[in-house]
């Protein structure tokens, strides 16, 4: 069975690859780094999944998650949010901007993998 493939959409390098190291055993991991190039990524690559940061330049995870949802080519990937921003107001536009499902940093390996695989259907 071919590995599922995540894109990790974040600015930050030391959380792409806390989550690369997570997930790599399991998955195919490929990284972003802003909303444009997690948007870009998606419409070539196409993920299985994305886990988005909310707050990143150029294009925020909301704005980035609201585009992929609403193209025709990208709508069908589900984009779990991640972000050190807890607040329920943020959980709730999440979820309107088309948003999946939402992990709260920090983040514990198994808190991560256990959003994945449900997410996922696995």
């Amino acid at each position: 069975m071919d590995k599922k493939k995540i894109l990790i959409a974040d600015d930050e390098l030391n959380i792409r690859s806390l989550v690369s190291r997570m997930l790599g055993k399991d998955y195919i991991v490929i990284e972003a780094t802003n909303g444009e190039e997690a948007i870009d990524i998606a419409k070539r690559q196409e993920p299985d999944l994305i886990l988005m940061d909310l707050m990143m330049p150029q294009m925020d995870g909301y704005t980035a998650c609201s585009s992929i949802k609403t193209d025709q080519a990208t709508k069908g990937i589900p984009v779990v949010m991640l972000t050190g921003v807890v607040h329920e107001l943020n959980k709730r536009f999440a979820r309107e901007m088309g948003a999946d499902g939402y992990i709260s940093k920090p983040f514990s390996a198994d808190e991560l993998l256990r959003q994945v695989k449900q997410v996922l259907g696995e």
